[in-house]
Parts: structure tokens; C-alpha cells; sequence
């Protein structure tokens, strides 16, 4: 195909687009024209060139006035409603109604909001007034209630006296080892719950006692304790070092064989204190005679 004949018979089957290079008139301006001051078409002779083509924008419109319009400036004929003598003073106001009720209507859900929260605060306070008083009449005000250590763990005795008493101790609150452990089988005991120290019959089972005296001295160690009618000795160690007496468990009151029930007593050994914090060990050694149970330990002033 070249340019100087495609072979078509007419401009606009050659180019569909030739009307946009064409003017609307003629050479002579004149509708029906070949246009755009070419010479005009020949039946049978294939249009060969497109001139005169215009620049965008810029267009004649047939028969009206020559103007051009060129995208950019701005139209003559137009102004803005802005320019206008008036212009700001015409806009139209909002117009009352909804819009006009919305500040109302926000200042009442602000009110109803305030008013809830208002009764909210005034419940509270009613309930606290009302448990406080109610606290008052069952004697139970400003007193915490047990925690979830007091509700399950009983109390543990203290090794602290009162003032002008020596400290006295249940032997199961002690401190346990070697195979020592707390049992309660065996009606009789006088520590809290009934319980005692079992499983003392063999080697290197041991009671650990932490005591406080006031001042330097001697002092009497005071054991209560149960032997099945026989008779039984420890080792005691005081403050690490072994007493200068063991401690005897013998079956004083000569109670019945086997009676476990029946075998409670006492007995004592002279023991010396520092002033402040000892230590006291009933311990199963090589060589001791075990088979006793013990109840409660104190002490007493040397006589």
C-alpha cells in the first residue's frame, strides 16, 4: 500500500479519519468544497495528500462566526457566579431544619449520658453504706477475712514465751530428719491435733529444736514422751556438741508391755544455753535404744 494510491475509490474509505485534516467549507468557503483551499476532487482521481492540518483546540464549526477557542484561556463569555456583582451574598444558607436541631439534639444525649452515670455512682455508694452498716451490727467491721494459708494450715505454735516463761514446743512442729516423721495413731499426745514424732527408732532420725533463752545459764530440757513398757535413751546435742548427759527414755512409770497408750511421761537433762539462739538435737545414734515416741519439749530453770 502506498500513499499515492491505496486504491480506494473515496477519501474517507482510504483514511476513516480524513474528515478531522478537512475543513468544512471549501476553498472559497463555500459547504460541498473540497476544502481547505486544494483544488477540489475529480471523480476517479485518488486523493493523494491532506493539508492544512489544524492544531488542536482550534476548529470552525460551519456557517458561525470564526472563533477560536484555545484550551487554556478562558472563555470571554463566561465568569465565574464568584465575579459576579452579589456572588458571595446569593449563596444559599443552609436551609433550617434537621441540621439546624443537630446541636440540640447532641446537648440531650450529653444530659442523658450524665444523668446515668449520676444514678451508677449514687448505686455504689447506696451498696457501700449499706455493707458498712451491715458490717457494724455483726461486730465484723474493719476485720479481713482468713486467707486461703489460714482456711487450710492450722496454727503453728511459737517458740517465742511470754515474758518470764521459757519457750515450750510441740516435738511435731520441730524440725524433722533421718526418717522422723508426725503420726497421731497413739491416743494421748498433748500437742495440737494430737500429733507426735514416730518413726525415732532408728539410726539418724533426729528432732532439730531452735531456741531463745534471755541470758547465759544452765537449764533443764524437759522431754514428754510415750515407750511401749521398755526402756529407751537419745543422743542429745546441744548447740552441735554432744550434751555431757544423753537424754533417758526409760519406762519410769513401768507402764504395761506393748502399751503404747499407757507409756506417756516425761523425763529431763541438764543442759547449758547462751543468751540469744541455740540449738537443741534429740537424735538416734549408734548404740541407742530408739523405740519411743515424742510428744512435747520445754525448759525450765536449773534448780
Amino acid at each position: 500500500m502506498t500513499a499515492g494510491n491505496n486504491g480506494a475509490d473515496t477519501p474517507e474509505n482510504d483514511d476513516p479519519f480524513a474528515y478531522l485534516y478537512r475543513s468544512e467549507g471549501g476553498q472559497d468557503g463555500a459547504p460541498g468544497s473540497a476544502g481547505d483551499g486544494a483544488a477540489a476532487r475529480q471523480p476517479g482521481v485518488p486523493r493523494t495528500s491532506y493539508n492544512q492540518v489544524r492544531a488542536v483546540g482550534q476548529r470552525q464549526y460551519g456557517q458561525q462566526a470564526q472563533q477560536q477557542i484555545t484550551y487554556g484561556q478562558q472563555n470571554a463569555s463566561y465568569a465565574a457566579p464568584e465575579t459576579l456583582p452579589g456572588g458571595e451574598r446569593t449563596r444559599t444558607a443552609p436551609a433550617p431544619g434537621r441540621g439546624g436541631h443537630e446541636p440540640r439534639r447532641r446537648n440531650g444525649l450529653l444530659i442523658g449520658a450524665v444523668a446515668v452515670v449520676a444514678v451508677v455512682c449514687i448505686g455504689i455508694g447506696v451498696a457501700m453504706l449499706t455493707n458498712n452498716a451491715g458490717d457494724k451490727k455483726s461486730g465484723n467491721a474493719g476485720k479481713p477475712g482468713p486467707t486461703a494459708a489460714e482456711s487450710v494450715q492450722p496454727d503453728k505454735p511459737t517458740s517465742k514465751p511470754k515474758p518470764g516463761e521459757l519457750p515450750k514446743e510441740d516435738a511435731g512442729s520441730l524440725r524433722l530428719d533421718g526418717g522422723a516423721t508426725t503420726a497421731k495413731d497413739v491416743e494421748g499426745a498433748r500437742s495440737g491435733g494430737g500429733l507426735y514424732v514416730g518413726g525415732f527408732n532408728q539410726v539418724g532420725a533426729k528432732v532439730k529444736w531452735t531456741v531463745d533463752v534471755p541470758d547465759d545459764g544452765d537449764f533443764r530440757l524437759y522431754v514428754r514422751y510415750s515407750v511401749p513398757g521398755e526402756d529407751a535413751n537419745a543422743t542429745l546435742l546441744v548447740n552441735g556438741k554432744s550434751n555431757s548427759q544423753p537424754l533417758g527414755l526409760k519406762n519410769f512409770i513401768h507402764s504395761p508391755q506393748g502399751d503404747w497408750k499407757k507409756g506417756w511421761q516425761s523425763t529431763w537433762a541438764p543442759i547449758t544455753l547462751n543468751k540469744g539462739t541455740n540449738t537443741v538435737e534429740i537424735a538416734c545414734g549408734q548404740g541407742n535404744q530408739c523405740n519411743a515416741i515424742l510428744d512435747q519439749v520445754w525448759l525450765a530453770g536449773a534448780k
